[in-house]
């Protein structure tokens, strides 16, 4: 059960009229009805049609609008799109963006989902999104199958000259050559090349390696240039300017110090979902990667995404409905609290819960955090007003994308509130 220990021998009754704030009994949190019209359509659909447990939903008409506002944005800056698979982590819902966007570049994270990758997409263009260990490479070529051809199709990316000398092992001993991408550190500080004697380390086992070791390119993730940094530290544009007086100078060096290796089909990826649209202002890169941005949970309402809409939400039935709020050990005593606060007369247990999202519809809607967490029936507390009876539906918005797609299941794919299709999972 949900019972918070901690919670409760903290929060004695009189303590908890005073968190509740007087005259709280004047104000529901809700007002108007349990939904608006979007969600009473989806609340409709999901009693007649849906599975009555917790689901997430893909809005299609609104995925679309986000679709174009992105790739309005990447043909005004003259790129390429790459979409992060990490953060779309469903093939179904991966295809649909890469036909509308006219995309067939993907940035992976795991190495399970980049053999499914291989597998699922054989004509896919497939940068790595972070050097992993050489044990996951090899694994990657003892399971591939398929027409995918990694020598062509495929950029690992990489770090440190240890990690190369690694790889350049492994492709000696399968008899293959692997592109490489060198990862930048353009500000991120999580790692990446940061002084010019690594990149020259690198450049130089992959020139002195040319039957197994091809140079691909860069790759720049700069999220916080768009995530909200305070302009008292720096403005934007101040640090988009940092990111690419970083990232020109490591193009610079290769040109000059290692031409051979340099042409023009190389990859120069940056930006991120937070920073993409700012890179409309800079034309040394060729490509920008976003995923997360297409749904845009709540931890992405930023300035930088103010044109995208929310696309995904989590669904889940209500399962019981008790009543004011009951604590237990506390029992009718507990009375003293729905008395206080109107917003604690209703009580709701829905199926599951305790994912990382924010409740949304009904409106006033609220955790119990004297009574605790719940994953498996978490109860939620709101008004009279609120109207839900049992096996109504509770919506959520998650605040992120890429590990909270994968806990539900198929997604459910939605358009003008009807379920239109369901898109399993990566696995």
């Amino acid at each position: 059960m949900g019972f918070n220990r901690r919670g409760f021998l903290a929060g004695t009754v009189g303590a908890g009229l005073l968190l509740t704030g007087v005259g709280a009994w004047l104000r529901p949190r809700d007002q108007g009805g349990p939904y608006s019209d979007y969600f009473r359509q989806l609340n409709r659909e999901l009693k007649a049609h849906g599975p009555m447990r917790p689901v997430m939903l893909i809005d299609l008409d609104r995925l679309d609008h986000n679709i174009d506002v992105v790739m309005a944005s990447v043909r005004r800056a003259g790129k390429q799109l790459r979409l992060v698979e990490k953060s779309l982590p469903s093939p179904g819902l991966l295809n649909y963006i890469g036909q509308r966007a006219e995309t067939r570049r993907l940035m992976s994270f795991h190495q399970p989902f980049l053999n499914h990758d291989a597998l699922q997409f054989p004509t896919a263009d497939i940068l790595l999104g972070k050097p992993l260990p050489v044990r996951s490479a090899a694994l990657f070529y003892e399971l591939h199958k398929g027409p995918f051809d990694p020598s062509r199709q495929l950029q690992w990316l990489l770090d440190t000259p240890e990690r190369l000398e690694q790889y350049r092992a492994l492709a000696q001993g399968l008899g293959t050559r692997l592109r490489i991408n060198i990862e930048l550190d353009v500000g991120l500080h999580r790692g990446g090349v940061a002084d010019d004697a690594t990149l020259e380390a690198m450049l130089k086992l992959i020139r002195a390696n040319p039957t197994h070791l091809e140079f691909a390119g860069f790759m720049g993730y700069d999220p916080f240039v768009g995530m909200g940094v305070p302009e008292l530290l720096a403005t934007p544009q101040e640090l988009l300017a940092r990111v690419m007086a970083i990232y020109t100078a490591r193009v610079d060096f290769v040109r000059l110090r290692y031409p051979d290796l340099w042409h023009p089909g190389l990859t120069l990826n940056t930006a991120g979902s937070p920073s993409y649209r700012l890179h409309e202002r800079e034309k040394l890169s060729s490509e920008v990667s976003v995923g997360t941005a297409m749904l845009k949970p709540s931890h992405y309402d930023l300035p930088s995404l103010n044109e995208h809409v929310p696309a995904a939400y989590i669904a889940t039935p209500v399962l019981k409905r008790t009543g004011p709020v009951n604590i237990p050990a506390l029992d009718d005593k507990s009375r003293i609290f729905s008395w206080w606060d109107v917003n604690q007369r209703g009580t709701f247990f829905i199926y599951g819960g305790n994912w990382m999202a924010d409740l949304e519809s009904p409106s006033g809607l609220k955790h119990n955090d004297l009574y605790g967490r719940s994953s498996n029936q978490e109860m939620v507390n709101g008004s009279e007003t609120v109207g839900l009876a049992v096996e109504d539906q509770v919506f959520l918005r998650p605040t992120q994308s890429e590990s909270v797609l994968l806990q539900f299941g198929d997604l459910l794919a939605v358009r003008g509130g009807r379920i239109v299709e369901m898109w399993p999972v990566y696995s």
